[in-house]
């Protein structure tokens, strides 16, 4: 195992000698330090209880992953395409990993470079995108990674449906759906596993205290990337690096439990928008995948003593240097109520130099002979220090490269911080109850048994009103 931290985590824009009275002081960290505390503590005795059993997948999956490996290497040998049906955190984890760890054009490499199957995740139910898919893939040579925990998602049921139809139908009769989808759900309950079961699927279990957005250290994130040649064992044992790195209640030793108490602060200072800027089209689903865990895991009602509280932040997404040009002036001259968080990478895996050629043009030769590597981590740098003379906070998580070790470390960083910030907003932070009304309601909608007074309410609710439809 490497035991390497391979991250850091900088705070120095977020304190008041830097920003002014955007910022904290030493005191205002010291007086909360006890919040800090408590949230750790509570962690740490429910961990590997209930929901939060994703803390202990670093350590608890070795037969799991011989088996992850062994349908891996054959899905490679026999596929030229594997496609992943799911959504939430059942798509945005892979996603996440194959953006952060393989080639940024990796589809379009020559079969012989790229060593794999073509990859893609179906995370909709827009039919153009169904059908746009079936356009390009062979669903003779393609294997499904059908994964949903309850077998009730309506996006990825409905998915599965559509392709299970044409595998019967198309496939001259002689497929079977067990050699070409496989199903990723809980052993214990659920639509999917008596499916998995009555059609012999090969079947990998979602285990009971990990939910979708904590996922992708389980075989809902790990049989993606094995396909895909990613070293799943160097992301589990990144994880567990962050996670050893993180066991202490003191703030200025728990780099997770920091930035949490941070943001928890700046939201009882009305910063109740988290902006998660990576400088690296690498890491650019990684914002996606944060904008999931965070939002849905904090964005509560109800504290756990049923008082009404409406908490959260919500999540943007940007991507450095891109959306320099589209966001940061909001960001530098909007309103006082961000939270930036950067991340930045010091080793990019290659590098491009720029060559001379524009002599003459002294306000773009200035640039020759540098890399693109200085340019993009310069630009951060200017970035963040421009947010800084306008008095906004942003912090910056740094990573010495991207590959699966720092990877696994960035994403326990991520779920740890989602842990302690719900414990200190003293909420659920495991479940998800804004999500079940709007599946309940579409559930209605459709005429699922069961929801027939659901149905009868919705539609007094629903109902259009001319006088305030503009072009009918």
């Amino acid at each position: 195992m490497e035991n390497k931290l391979k991250l850091s985590f900088d705070y120095g824009n977020m304190m008041n000698i830097r920003i002014g009275k955007n910022g904290f002081s030493r005191s205002d960290i010291e007086n909360a330090e006890a919040v800090a505390k408590k949230a750790f503590d509570s962690f740490q005795k429910d961990r590997g209880k209930g929901m939060t059993g994703w803390s202990e997948l670093p350590y608890n999956q070795k037969d799991i992953i011989e088996d992850i490996l062994k349908t891996a290497k054959e899905i490679r040998s026999k596929y030229k395409y594997f496609v992943v049906l799911g959504i939430g955190g059942s798509a945005l984890g892979p996603l996440a990993a194959f953006q952060a760890l393989k080639h940024l054009h990796y589809n379009e490499l020559k079969d012989s470079v790229r060593n794999g199957p073509k990859f893609y995740v179906e995370d909709n139910v827009d039919p153009e995108r169904m059908n746009a898919l079936l356009d390009v893939i062979d669903v003779n040579t393609t294997m499904f990674n059908v994964i949903t925990k309850s077998g009730s998602t309506s996006e990825t049921m409905s998915q599965y449906l559509i392709i299970s139809d044409i595998i019967k139908k198309c496939l001259d009769g002689t497929a079977k759906l067990k050699d070409h989808i496989i199903a990723t759900t809980s052993e214990n309950s659920g639509n999917l596993i008596k499916i998995a079961k009555e059609e012999n699927l090969k079947t990998f279990y979602i285990p009971d205290g990990v939910g979708g957005r904590f996922s992708e250290l389980c075989p809902v994130g790990l049989l993606p990337a094995a396909v895909l040649g990613i070293d799943i064992n160097a992301m589990l044992e990144g994880a567990a690096i962050m996670d050893k790195a993180s066991d202490k209640s003191n703030i200025y030793q728990n780099a997770p439990l920091m930035s949490a108490l941070l943001k928890y602060l700046s939201m009882k200072n009305g910063k109740n928008i988290s902006v998660m800027m990576p400088y690296a089209d690498s890491l650019k689903y990684v914002a996606d995948w944060y904008a999931q865990l965070w939002g849905e895991s904090l964005g509560k009602k109800f504290d756990l003593k049923g008082r009404i509280v409406n908490c959260g932040q919500t999540p943007v997404k940007a991507l450095g240097v891109t959306d320099q040009h589209s966001q940061i002036q909001l960001f530098n001259e909007g309103p006082d109520d961000k939270v930036i968080t950067f991340i930045g990478v010091k080793k990019f895996r290659s590098d491009c130099l720029i060559p001379q050629g524009l002599e003459k043009y002294e306000n773009v030769n200035f640039l020759c002979g540098h890399y693109m590597s200085e340019l993009i981590n310069t630009e951060r740098d200017a970035t963040a220090y421009a947010l800084m003379t306008n008095n906004k906070p942003s912090s910056m998580i740094m990573l010495d490269e991207v590959d699966e070790n720092s990877f696994g470390q960035l994403l326990m960083f991520f779920m740890l911080e989602t842990a302690y910030c719900g414990a200190m907003l003293n909420i659920n932070t495991f479940d998800q109850p804004g999500v079940e009304q709007g599946k309940n309601a579409t559930y209605a909608m459709f005429n699922r048994p069961g929801y027939e007074n659901l149905k009868a309410e919705i539609s007094k609710g629903i109902s259009r009103d001319d006088e305030f439809i503009i072009g009918k």
